[in-house]
């Protein structure tokens, strides 16, 4: 029998899905537009996909947060404020002409 990794189950809280949706679709967001060259930077239509994986990868990371307060609550708070500075670096990217 294969193992199943709870990163796979989609009903089950997991925090590492979050974030690797979360970075990942920060690092799709720069290719589509054209980071590595900087006199080629340009907005995208297909950055929306990005942004709705970004999106998806912080209600990921909101589903981990517990009732009442410890460290690892405010760690997910500190992701949760990392995923919305990655939303806002996808929203810039796309607006750009």
């Amino acid at each position: 029998m294969l193992p199943r990794f709870s990163i796979l189950r989609l009903r089950q809280k997991s925090l590492v899905r979050g974030i690797l949706l979360s970075l990942g679709a920060f690092a799709a967001s720069l290719r589509l537009a054209g980071f590595p060259d900087i006199d080629k930077i340009h907005g995208s239509d297909w950055q929306l996909a990005a942004l709705l994986a970004a999106a998806w990868g912080m209600a990921e990371t909101a589903r981990c947060l517990q009732r009442k307060w410890s460290f690892y609550h405010a760690g997910v708070m500190i992701l949760l404020y990392a995923d919305l500075i990655i939303l806002a670096a996808i929203v810039a990217l796309f607006t750009l002409i």
